[in-house]
């Protein structure tokens, strides 16, 4: 069963309405949110298949199909 965050993945991927900029733009705030509520679970107490490494596997291979670079990474990246 695909999550909420994998459907609005694959819709952000197939709105033609939406140029490839913006569709990265979006997909860079999920991927952003993602990373947050990754590294809250990993600071707390919460179960380790949280899920948020699949969605983020899902956002990365959607930025991927549509040629985005992969962002700099500071120290305080994932």
């Amino acid at each position: 069963m695909a999550t909420f965050r994998e459907m609005r993945v694959l819709e952000i991927v197939e709105d033609d309405s939406l140029t490839t900029e913006q569709k990265i733009a979006e997909l860079r705030e999920i991927e952003s949110e993602a990373r947050g509520l990754q590294r809250a679970a990993s600071e707390s107490p919460m179960d380790d298949d949280d899920g948020w490494q699949d969605d983020l596997r899902q956002v990365r291979l959607a930025l991927d199909k549509l040629g985005a670079k992969e962002p700099k990474k500071g120290a305080a990246s994932l």
